[in-house]
């Protein structure tokens, strides 16, 4: 597979834009877009609690796909904003194949990235009857040697960062970053907690490419970033919800026969590559591409080609 020669489609409307209910305490966003009768494919945002947005629609041909793009529970534009309670990924698997019977789909593509690769084969291996495929970049599994990492060893690459998250805090209590910043965004107070959850994603931001990125001119949205924070250490701190599964050893058993593409960045700072090299030899089926000039982001130029032509290729899998 080529890389280096896609672009993202022009960006494009929805044509369909709902929330629908999905317990007695979530409202979970979704929109349609592309082809109203083409190919579906449902798109599962990272995070734990990033949300999707606008261009994520486009690595997918909008003549040949139906995209689907959701708001995980607690995101984006789902409701409550920020919700931790009755979010799990079990609850996540649920509401996905919700979506999916309620837009009258039988099977359909199953594109996810960084947590969203954790999400999708999670989903792939509970509903594996409806999924035609899996393109899967930035690989991780919520193993504590990836949240180790995530947590503490990525200092060694990127010690700047590491001092400014940590700095924030008291002396006491940077021994246990993640617990400190629980504390704070967590908060009641949102004079404490918007500017703790502020600082915590900034720190990821700041690894999520090969080389850095220019400052970001948009407004810092307070409430959003707090909702980011807030859902993503719930799940830090539960392992995401997986306890002991062995995820390798469920999709050699379960996926043999679901097409896979991997794609990962060689200097991926957030999910280190080893993962995505393990995914693979678990799943000899798969192909798997390292793009040797990227980082995490999907939008550096290599991995968002790699990820375009996966979807290129999926349109002659049909």
């Amino acid at each position: 597979m080529q890389t280096n020669i896609y672009k993202l489609y022009p960006e494009l409307d929805t044509f369909k834009e709902c929330m629908i209910k999905v317990d007695d305490l979530h409202e979970i966003y979704y929109e349609v877009c592309g082809n109203p009768e083409g190919t579906p494919v449902v798109f599962l945002h990272g995070g734990p609690g990033s949300g999707c947005n606008p261009a994520q629609r486009r690595f997918f041909d909008p003549e040949h796909y139906r995209i689907i793009l959701l708001d995980q529970r607690g995101c984006g534009r789902s409701k409550p904003l920020g919700e931790t309670r009755n979010n799990t990924i079990d609850d996540l698997v649920h509401d996905i194949d919700l979506i999916r019977t309620h837009l009258g789909i039988d099977r359909w593509l199953v594109f996810g990235g960084s947590w969203g690769s954790t999400l999708g084969i999670a989903y792939a291996l509970a509903h594996t009857q409806h999924v035609t495929g899996l393109i899967l970049r930035g690989i991780f599994l919520s193993r504590s040697s990836e949240l180790d990492w995530f947590l503490n060893d990525v200092k060694a690459f990127y010690p700047e960062p590491w001092e400014v998250l940590c700095d924030y805090l008291p002396a006491e209590a940077k021994a246990s970053p993640i617990n400190a910043y629980q504390k704070l965004i967590f908060s009641d107070d949102n004079a404490v907690s918007i500017p703790a959850a502020i600082q915590w994603n900034q720190f990821e931001s700041s690894i999520m490419t090969l080389l850095p990125r220019p400052a970001s001119e948009q407004e810092v949205d307070g409430p959003v970033e707090l909702a980011r924070a807030r859902v993503q250490i719930h799940y830090i701190q539960q392992q995401c919800f997986l306890g002991q599964r062995d995820l390798l050893a469920e999709v050699t058993e379960k996926l043999a026969q679901v097409p896979t593409i991997i794609v990962q960045g060689r200097y991926d700072m957030v999910c280190p590559p080893i993962t995505a090299w393990e995914l693979k030899r678990a799943m000899p089926h798969a192909e798997l591409h390292f793009v040797d000039d990227a980082g995490h982001s999907a939008m550096e130029a290599g991995t968002t080609s790699a990820l375009i032509a996966a979807t290129e290729k999926f349109k002659n899998l049909d």
